[in-house]
């Protein structure tokens, strides 16, 4: 960091130093953070839009209350880059999202002012609830227990199951309702801000609670007060009525880029006990043109020149093969073309997941629902049961949140739901929160489901065609990232349910690979015929059912069998060979490979491949151990 440019910030090494600073010095060192923040995401890309839009929102926070002993927690962890900066990480905030850096999200393994570990959404409100029950069990009154929530994240019934739990329990929290819609409410200005100066004020409250315990049980004069206090909320809280009845006392909407009124209303709100919601209005990608223009884009766009915001896109990924995401739609796009039943939901993952290419063609057969997994089960569910033909696509790491509804909404009723797992298996640099490990193991204990793995984006393909004809529910998960191909677009081919493929034949090793590390084993196999060490590569294709044949084949002819999956190992695809084995009473020698029993932390997919142990040269460091052992 440069000193002379960043001459405040660089002074700040924990919240307390903010403390220090008059009110222009605040706002000089929101400019610089804002500034900080666009320079090292551009060049070490990772979430800009959302942490931009907190900027003052975020030096108010740190100036008003005292992180770690006041608890901040940040919903889904998109908007606190801020946060991490301001709390002693400024030096090291450009390893964000690389191996052995900091994390993308918050995480009390970093950081004792990450109060709770997120980065699925809608939970900030739910852990702070319980953090300020158990400070009133404890007798503790002095600590403030503040969620940030926003960004998409109050569409997710979690966040509203808490909001009416919250109300009911009479808490000591504050909810900040981050509001990042692209205008400012017309209701946002200084009569606004007068009147809730009044709401939020020491003497207010402290003669409004006097009367109320005074009058008693006096029911004329306690209406007389509530009426006048309905007046004043009637002229200011025009959408206070939903989070009222659910028993918060609302403020807002307020300009959250006002930073020295938050700094105001926040100290206020301290003062004032139980439930609070304070609705703050922001602009996502506040401060950079091109992130206020494009909030898309600009929501985790990549390197880009921190001076235009022109994208920066490599010369080898113009060149290179498609995202699977982008074959899934454009693929999605052909079979709807020929059947006018499919329709495709998604949770919140429109550009994600590639469905706004299918949007575009078939705008009123898709269904963005907002982050809302469990309910995208379930409409998915509902519109199959009504004859449609839904591709809900969710991302891997986030179908978790939908499990019950998978099972008793569309399994256990056995409609034709195709469940498109995108990001299935090790994703990068989002680390821990977003790994799609699981999903082979929590869907190949379901009966009467199928789960697909295509090898390539032209297997990708061919799965979504006979998923499309297919009178059942069926998953298919794919990998995060570029394909295999670049001719991927070719005519449609059946790909029998249950039924792999042989790829290479060999002497004593043979590798069963599930979906893209099929990929890996092929150039493992390459690697050591250059040694003079044949082994055969099947290519299984499905975790559920598994080809019996192909499987028996495999054990009759082979001595050692080396299963591989891009997921975790208990529970998944070598463990349904194994249990196909011991049925069997097969005794051949079994390794198998894949996500290992621990939470595999951010890095490149690479390096994650690497240290999960089935990337190519790993498979070729197993084969020759298996051999050397065995001469």
């Amino acid at each position: 960091m440069n000193s002379t440019e960043y001459t405040l910030l660089a002074k700040i090494q924990n919240p307390d130093d903010l403390k220090l600073l008059n009110h222009q010095e605040l706002l000089q060192l929101a400019s610089e953070l804002r500034k900080y923040i666009i320079e090292v995401v551009s060049c070490n890309p990772g979430h800009l839009g959302a942490s931009l839009g907190v900027v003052e929102l975020t030096v108010a926070l740190h100036y008003v209350f005292n992180s770690p002993y006041d608890k901040i927690i940040w919903d889904v962890g998109h908007q606190a880059y801020g946060h991490k900066i301001l709390t002693g990480r400024r030096d090291v905030f450009h390893t964000q999202r690389k191996k052995g850096g900091l994390s993308g999200f918050p995480t009390p393994k970093e950081s004792e002012h990450d109060a709770f570990g997120v980065g699925h959404s809608s939970t900030s409100i739910s852990a702070a609830l319980g953090m300020a029950i158990a400070d009133k069990l404890k007798g503790i009154t002095n600590r403030q227990i503040v969620a940030v929530i926003g960004d998409g994240s109050m569409t997710a019934g979690m966040a509203f199951e808490a909001l009416n739990n919250a109300g009911a329990s009479k808490a000591n929290m504050i909810v900040v309702l981050n509001d990042n819609r692209m205008s400012i409410s017309p209701n946002v200005g200084a009569f606004s801000e007068y009147l809730l100066d009044i709401a939020t004020s020491n003497t207010y409250n402290k003669v409004k609670n006097d009367v109320w315990r005074i009058l008693g049980k006096v029911e004329i004069a306690q209406k007389a007060v509530q009426k006048i206090d309905n007046a004043i909320k009637s002229i200011v809280l025009r959408h206070s009525n939903l989070f009222e009845a659910l028993g918060f006392r609302y403020f807002g909407p307020v300009d959250g880029h006002d930073l020295l009124y938050l700094t105001r209303i926040l100290d206020d709100l301290k003062k004032i006990p139980g439930p609070k919601l304070l609705h703050i209005i922001t602009q996502k990608g506040k401060g950079f043109k091109k992130a206020e223009q494009d909030q898309i884009t600009f929501h985790a766009p990549g390197k880009f020149n921190k001076d235009t915001g022109e994208l920066i896109i490599e010369q080898t990924e113009k060149s290179s093969p498609l995202n699977y995401q982008d074959v899934f739609g454009y693929t999605l796009v052909e079979l709807a073309k020929n059947n006018d039943k499919i329709v495709g939901i998604t949770p919140a993952m429109l550009t994600g997941c590639s469905m706004h290419i299918f949007q575009e063609h078939f705008p009123d057969r898709t269904f963005d629902v907002g982050i809302a997994e469990q309910h995208a089960v379930t409409f998915s569910a509902g519109l199959a049961i009504a004859g449609m033909k839904p591709f809900c696509n969710i991302y891997s790491s986030f179908m978790q949140r939908a499990y019950d509804q998978a099972i008793h909404d569309v399994i256990l009723q056995d409609l034709p739901v195709i469940f498109c797992l995108d990001r299935g298996g090790l994703v990068g640099a989002d680390g821990a929160t977003h790994q799609g490990a699981f999903d082979i193991a929590y869907f190949r204990c379901i009966p009467n489901i199928v789960i697909a793995a295509p090898k390539d984006e032209i297997e990708l393909r061919n799965m979504m065609f006979v998923a499309s004809q297919y009178q059942h529910p069926m998953v298919i998960r794919y990998p995060r990232g570029k394909g295999v191909h670049t001719n991927w677009q070719q005519p449609f081919q059946t790909i029998e349910i249950g039924k792999g493929e042989k790829l290479l034949e060999g002497d004593q090793v043979v590798i069963l690979a599930l979906g893209h590390p099929v990929n890996f084993a092929l150039r493992a196999a390459k690697k050591l015929a250059e040694q003079h060490i044949n082994i055969g590569v099947y290519n299984m294709r499905y975790a559920k059912p598994i080809d019996l044949d192909l499987l028996l084949e495999a054990c009759h002819k082979y001595k050692h069998i080396i299963t591989i999956e891009d997921g975790t190992i208990i529970g998944g695809f070598g463990s349904g060979v194994l249990e196909i084995m011991q049925e069997n009473e097969l005794k051949n020698n079994v390794i198998r490979l894949g996500i290992p029993d621990k939470f595999i932390e951010h890095a490149t997919q690479m390096e994650q491949y690497q240290e999960c142990g089935f990337n190519t040269h790993a498979i070729v460091e197993t084969v020759k151990s298996l051999m050397e052992k065995n001469l």
